[in-house]
C-alpha cells in the first residue's frame, strides 16, 4: 500500500525493431502507481504468487486453478487433510546458480512463522504445525486442523536459505537484492522511480520472449497517461476515466479484469463518532453504491455491500443495501443524534463529524471520499476529507476513518479473516477499522478450521448478516482494473485479481510466456 514520492524518467520502450530471434524487440516499460516495501517473500512480497523474481511450490492459471510450479504435481493429502506431501522439480536452480533444495522451503516457511519475523500476513499460515524436509526433494507440511484451502497457500515464494538465511530477515540486503527462482532477476531498483528486471538466465521453465521489463512507479494517475500517451510506456494501469481516452487508438489495446479489490470506508470503534454504531449503520444506508459505480468508475466495477463480490459463490443473497436516505436519518434520531448547526447533527454535545483519510495522488480514492462525505452531508453527518502520505495516515488508522483499498481471491478465509478478526486489529493493516465483534470472530474461526462445505459457507453467511447489523466498515465498490498496452504481443491474459495489482497482476502477470506479434 506504499506510494512512491513521485515519478521520474526512465528508459524509453522499445522501438518494435527487430532482434537476433526474429520478434519484435523483447523490451517493456509498464507504468504502476506504487512500488512494494519489500522484495522478500519473508517480509510479505508476492504471497499469493505472480512474483517475476520467485516460484512457489504451486501457482495459478489464467482461470485461478492450482497448478505445479516448483513442485513436480499437486500436493498428496493424507490424514484426514493434516499432512501435504510435495516433491520438487529435478534441477531447479536460484538466479545465482545455486541447486533449490527442500531446506530452502523449509527455511522460507519456518522464518515466516517466527514472531521475530515483520511478515503481518503471518495468521494465513496458521494452520502449520511443522514443516519438515524429508531428503533433498520432498517437504511435509503437517496442520494442526484440517484447513481446506491450504494448497493456495503454498504459492508463498521460495527463497534461497544460503543467501537469506545469513541476514536479518527484516534488515538484510535480500529485502531490496533478492534472489529467487522465477522467470527474471531484479537489475536495478530506483526507489520511487522504477524497477528493472531481465530474463533469469537459470530459470527452469525456459527463454522469455520478452528479455527484460521495467516497471516505472508513476503514482499520478494522469501523468501516467500522459506518459503512455507519449510513447514513453509501453502500458499502464490506469482509472476508467483515464483509460476511455484509449479507446479509439489503434496501437493500443484496453484489458479489463474483473477483481475482488473492494474500496471501503474503515469506521474505528475507538473514534469519539463513527464508534457509535448508529453513526455507522446511518453511514451504509445513506450511501449511494450505484451512483459511485456509475460515476467514478464508468460503470467499470459493481455496488460493495461486503467484501465478498456480488457475484462470488459465498456471497450472501439478501444483505443488499439500497441507498435510503430517510433510513438512515430515521436511525440517527432514535440514537439520539438530533439536527444541530450548519446541518450538521449532535449527540451530548458531541457534533456528528469526522475526518476521512485518502492516500494523495488516488484520483480515484478521492473520489469516492467526497461522494461519500456528500451522501453522508445529507444525513447530518460531517466528514472532512483529507489527502495524505501513508506515513501520515497509519498512526492514526486506530481512531480515524480510511478510505481503505483491499481484496484477496480466492477461498473467502484469505481476506475475511486478516479483515475482520479482533486479534489482528492494529497489526499493519489487518483489521484497519479495529473491529471487535465476538460473533464474527467466532464464524471466522469455524469458516478456517471446518472442512465441512456447509457449515464453512453457513459461517461465512453469519458474518456477511453481522456486517449489516453492526458495520465497522461501509463497503462502497468492487472495482474493475483497467490496463492499456502497445498491440505488439501475443498471449496477455488477465485473472480474476485481488486488490495488490499493477505490479503482482496485470496482462502482465505472465509476461514471460508473451510472443510477439506476427
Amino acid at each position: 500500500m506504499a506510494l512512491a514520492a513521485g515519478a521520474a524518467a526512465c528508459s524509453a520502450p522499445s522501438d518494435g525493431g527487430k532482434d537476433g530471434d526474429g520478434g519484435a524487440s523483447g523490451s517493456v516499460v509498464i507504468g504502476v502507481a506504487s512500488e512494494p516495501d519489500t522484495l522478500s517473500p519473508l517480509l510479505g512480497y508476492g504471497k499469493d504468487g505472480n512474483s517475476k523474481i520467485f516460484d512457489g511450490l504451486l501457482a495459478r492459471d489464467t482461470d485461478l486453478e492450482l497448478r505445479p510450479a516448483l513442485a513436480t504435481a499437486l500436493p498428496e493429502i493424507t490424514d484426514g487433510g493434516r499432512t501435504y506431501t510435495y516433491t520438487l522439480r529435478d534441477g531447479v536452480k536460484f538466479s545465482d546458480g545455486e541447486p533449490l533444495t527442500a531446506d530452502d522451503v523449509v527455511y522460507t516457511y519456518r522464518t515466516v512463522l517466527d514472531e521475530k519475523t515483520n511478515n503481518t500476513a503471518r495468521s494465513e499460515l496458521d494452520a502449520i504445525e511443522t514443516v519438515r524436509a524429508s531428503g533433498d526433494d520432498t517437504v511435509v507440511f503437517t496442520l494442526k486442523y484440517p484447513y481446506a484451502p491450504f494448497a493456495a497457500r503454498t504459492v508463498l515464494p521460495i527463497v534461497p536459505e544460503h543467501i537469506a538465511g545469513e541476514q536479518n530477515p527484516n534488515t538484510g540486503d535480500f529485502n531490496t537484492e533478492p534472489v529467487g527462482t522465477g522467470p527474471y532477476v531484479l537489475t536495478n531498483w530506483s526507489k520511487g522511480e522504477k524497477l528493472a528486471f531481465e530474463a533469469n538466465p537459470h530459470y527452469w521453465g525456459g527463454k522469455p520472449a520478452v528479455k527484460s521489463f521495467t516497471m516505472a512507479v508513476v503514482p499520478d494517475d494522469n501523468v501516467r497517461a500522459t506518459r503512455l500517451r507519449s510513447g514513453d510506456l509501453d502500458g499502464a494501469v490506469l482509472p476508467p476515466n483515464l483509460a476511455a481516452t484509449f479507446e479509439k487508438d489503434d496501437g493500443r489495446r484496453t484489458y479489463r479484469a474483473r477483481s475482488y479489490d473492494f474500496r471501503a470506508v474503515t469506521l474505528p470503534t475507538a473514534g469519539k463518532v463513527t464508534g457509535d454504531r448508529a453513526i455507522r449503520r446511518a453511514l451504509d444506508a445513506a450511501v449511494d453504491r450505484r451512483a459511485m459505480v456509475d460515476k467514478i468508475l464508468d460503470g467499470a466495477g459493481r455496488p460493495a455491500y461486503g467484501p465478498l463480490p456480488v457475484d462470488d459463490p459465498w456471497y450472501e443473497r439478501g444483505v443488499e443495501r439500497p441507498h435510503d436516505l430517510a433510513k438512515a436519518k430515521r436511525i440517527l434520531d432514535e440514537a439520539g443524534w438530533k439536527p444541530g448547526s450548519g446541518g450538521v447533527r449532535a449527540k451530548d454535545g458531541q457534533r456528528a463529524s469526522f475526518t476521512l483519510y485518502y492516500p494523495s495522488g488516488d484520483k480515484v480514492r478521492q473520489d469516492h471520499a467526497l461522494a461519500y462525505a456528500s451522501d453522508a452531508k445529507k444525513a447530518g453527518i460531517e466528514v472532512k476529507v483529507e489527502g495524505a502520505t501513508w506515513e501520515v495516515i497509519e498512526p492514526r488508522m486506530k481512531t480515524d476513518a480510511v478510505l481503505a483499498g483491499l481484496g484477496s481471491v480466492g477461498d473467502p478465509d484469505f481476506g475475511l479473516y486478516t479483515l475482520l478478526h479482533s486479534s489482528l486489529a492494529g497489526d499493519g493493516f489487518n483489521n484497519m477499522a479495529h473491529y471487535d465483534n465476538p460473533a464474527v470472530d467466532q464464524a471466522l474461526d469455524t469458516g478456517r478450521r471446518s472442512q465441512d462445505p456447509e457449515k464453512r459457507a453457513a459461517a461465512y453467511d453469519r458474518i456477511q448478516q453481522a456486517l449489516v447489523d453492526d458495520p465497522g466498515y461501509t463497503f462502497l465498490t468492487h472495482i474493475d482494473h483497467l490496463y492499456v498496452l502497445a498491440d505488439r504481443w501475443d498471449g496477455l491474459t488477465t485473472q480474476l485479481e485481488p486488490h495488490e495489482h499493477g505490479f503482482a497482476s496485470g496482462p502482465w502477470w505472465n509476461i514471460e510466456d508473451w510472443q510477439p506479434k506476427k
